[in-house]
């Protein structure tokens, strides 16, 4: 099927500056040229930009514009591209877009381009992914991660895992064609140790999906405690803005908040909750069963912890949810150091009061007084000197904060030195590519025949061409370049 032209608006909707309007296909400069005043385009040099004035078919001038050529197989879709920069009136990119439609082109469907570099041999399926990945980009981590998968570097590491296990595929089918001289050409034990190094990068490859997906979108961390403990505090003084609403009053917050912050170039999402405590309040009591579904869903947890309130029932509580949720990466806070904590080492034997209830103190803990709350001394100690030593007034503890959380973040990997998976596409077939090989290593190591080896290994040479390309499907290209925007 002989290649069509197509032409879209490549810049987001709306009014603006500029706005290009990009034309692929065998007959695209052609098209231009029959609309362009100036320049002859088929006569300048590929990749160079030319001034001229685009002229629609009823001979009116619609603007003065740039063009940019881009001769094929060297352009991004491997085809001859013009790409018009117009002035950004919605008006003006309509009617470009229109007049070309007119002359001979038809309005490309969302990610055709990058579909047609694929399709023509500029990118694998990896890279396409990857440019997706790189207009979604809301943090210099995720940038980092798309900009590696953009240039190849996943689709090189895949490759060299698929070469290492087709050689000795090759081996195992020649051994089949000559079964019955009982020959074998695959050295087992090489076979074994080669299965088993590739098997270990699938599974660190497939490990990396957690941290990357968590990258890529932007890692939850809910923000919990009980009331007036500082959770809005803590939210405004990360977000750098009067977010959530901070009030004297116990139960200010019924709703979750939310808002992101990039901390080290890794994206956060900060969920602020309600207070958790018993609430006969039927909107509060909505607001509070919210919080512990958000934090269930959570990544991360900054737990904080107020001392000028009972500390006993907020540390059976945050040890009965790290209990329940083992999971989950809890950071207290000691919060209010401001207050409470300089009080506490002016008169380190005197108890706070809250209501008609006295609990114990910080620097009580800390002398090894006695605990009438019915949780071990130890415990309650435990918790509060692990705890960052905190106040949402002066700052102090932000910075170790900031650490701990990006330090969380990156646990385990590196993304400025190492490849990790974003891409729940590539993450499943990686899973099945290593459960295909798991069984080639079990038949290995029981001595079966050649062939239910070789059908092992074929399984995951399948499942990880599927990732690069290599093997692909027409419901698989749909899927994949349908979530692109139309003009990339």
């Amino acid at each position: 099927m002989t290649p069509d032209n197509i032409a879209a608006i490549a810049t987001p909707p709306g009014t603006g500056g500029i706005a290009v309007i990009r034309v692929s296909g065998p007959d695209a400069i052609e098209i231009v040229q029959s609309a362009w005043k100036g320049k002859r385009l088929s006569e300048v040099k590929s990749h160079t930009v030319t001034l001229g004035k685009y002229v629609a078919t009823d001979g009116s001038i619609l603007d003065e514009a740039l063009a940019s050529v881009f001769l094929g197989p060297n352009s991004f879709t491997g085809e001859n591209v013009v790409e018009i920069s117009a002035h950004g009136s919605t008006w003006i990119q309509r009617e470009i877009l229109s007049d070309l439609i007119r002359r001979g082109a038809r309005t490309a469907g969302p990610g055709e381009f990058t579909q047609r570099a694929f399709l023509n041999g500029r990118i694998d399926l990896a890279q396409a992914e990857g440019v997706a990945d790189l207009i979604a980009a809301s943090s210099r981590a995720a940038h980092h991660l798309a900009m590696s998968q953009t240039r190849g570097g996943f689709s090189k590491e895949l490759d060299s895992l698929r070469d290492k296990l087709i050689e000795f595929s090759s081996l195992l089918e020649l051994e089949l064609d000559f079964s019955e001289e009982d020959v074998e050409f695959a050295e087992r034990q090489r076979l074994h140790n080669l299965a088993t190094a590739v098997l270990n990068k699938i599974e660190r490859l497939a490990k990396s999906y957690s941290s990357g997906s968590a990258i890529k979108e932007g890692f939850p961390v809910v923000i919990a405690g009980v009331p007036n403990a500082g959770k809005s505090s803590l939210l405004n003084l990360l977000t750098g803005d009067d977010k959530a609403i901070v009030t004297d009053i116990p139960g200010t917050t019924r709703d979750i908040i939310e808002d992101t912050v990039e901390i080290d170039g890794i994206l956060f999402r900060f969920f602020d909750t309600a207070g958790l405590r018993e609430s006969a309040d039927k909107v509060e009591s909505i607001g509070i069963g919210k919080a512990r579904s958000k934090m269930r869903e959570a990544r991360i947890v900054i737990w904080i912890i107020d001392p000028c309130s009972p500390l006993s029932n907020q540390i059976a509580e945050l040890r009965t949810f790290q209990t329940q949720n083992s999971g989950i990466t809890i950071i207290p806070l000691l919060n209010k150091s401001d207050i409470c904590l300089e009080h506490l080492t002016l008169q380190p034997l005197t108890a706070i009061k809250s209501g008609d209830e006295t609990d114990k103190t910080i620097s009580q803990i800390q002398s090894g007084a006695t605990v009438n709350s019915g949780m071990p001394d130890a415990d309650i100690k435990n918790v509060c000197n692990d705890a960052i030593r905190f106040s949402t007034k002066t700052k102090e503890g932000l910075d170790i904060l900031k650490r701990r959380l990006s330090g969380i973040a990156t646990e385990g990997f590196n993304p400025q030195e190492e490849l990790i998976v974003t891409n729940a596409r590539h993450y499943e077939s990686l899973i099945h590519g290593a459960e295909s090989l798991r069984r080639a290593i079990s038949s290995i190591e029981s001595g079966i025949s050649a062939d239910f080896i070789a059908q092992d290994i074929r399984e995951s040479l399948h499942h990880l061409g599927t990732i690069t390309g290599a093997i692909t499907t027409s419901d698989l290209l749909q899927s994949i370049f349908t979530r692109f925007c139309i003009g990339k």
